[in-house]
């Protein structure tokens, strides 16, 4: 078994990542200074959230369990499988940042973001939304470390599947709290920039600690299996 003391998260994507890290913060800032005080929607808003509470509606007792995986601790349960699974292929930073990421951006949320800009939807501090702040971290944390390269060829397609469907249900999250009445449209869009962009910035952070450039260390029982298939003279 090996265990990495340094794979970096982000590779040779670390300036693709500082992009979208400022284009989420953009994001985030616009919208809030947009929206800041407000306790309506805007015309946008009050557009697609009608589309979406008249497509669920009569379906209102499905709504709560569509909201289930952008709730604090069920996220984090699959943040802590995550973890494991990163820990088990011998990637430590893998599983810091699958564990701090849900924590972080819902701390940025209840801590700052919502009582900065104070948005209010039928008196609740809305923006941003933070189901879908956690569910995108979880989706976001997945892309890092499954599609980042360098990645085995032959798992691929079970890869990309499987960070689809974290964007799937990051989607249906954000649909569910706007068809819940608790969330407007650009709420959502808030929250899944702040997941996306707290974990580019955990991974930034992860890769630029001390330590994170060195290399692998191979575990005793592994040391000699390896040796053993290096050909001799």
């Amino acid at each position: 078994m090996l265990i990495s003391r340094g794979r970096p998260l982000l590779g040779d994507y670390r300036a693709r990542a500082g992009l979208a890290l400022a284009a989420c913060v953009l994001i985030v800032v616009a919208l809030g200074l947009l929206f800041a005080g407000q306790a309506l929607p805007d015309g946008f808003d009050s557009a697609v959230d009608s589309h979406v509470i008249d497509f669920f509606r009569g379906r209102s007792g499905l709504l709560p369990w569509l909201a289930v995986p952008g709730t604090l601790i069920p996220a984090i349960a699959v943040s802590a499988v995550v973890a494991a699974g990163s820990l088990f292929a011998g990637r430590l930073n893998g599983a810091v940042l699958a564990v701090t990421a849900v924590p972080a951006a819902a701390g940025l949320d209840d801590a700052l973001l919502k009582h900065l800009f104070h948005r209010t939807y039928l008196g609740q501090l809305t923006f941003p939304s933070g189901h879908t702040t956690s569910a995108a971290a979880l989706a976001a944390t997945l892309a890092v470390l499954l599609l980042v390269p360098p990645q085995r060829a032959r798992t691929r397609a079970a890869r990309v599947a499987l960070v689809a469907v974290a964007c799937v249900i990051t989607a249906v999250v954000a649909a569910a709290v706007i068809g819940l009445r608790w969330h407007y449209f650009t709420d959502t869009v808030a929250g899944a920039a702040v997941g996306v962009g707290t974990v580019g910035a955990l991974a930034l952070l992860i890769d630029l600690a001390p330590g994170a450039s060195r290399g692998t260390r191979k575990l005793p029982d592994e040391a000699g299996r390896l040796a053993d298939q290096v050909p001799h003279p």
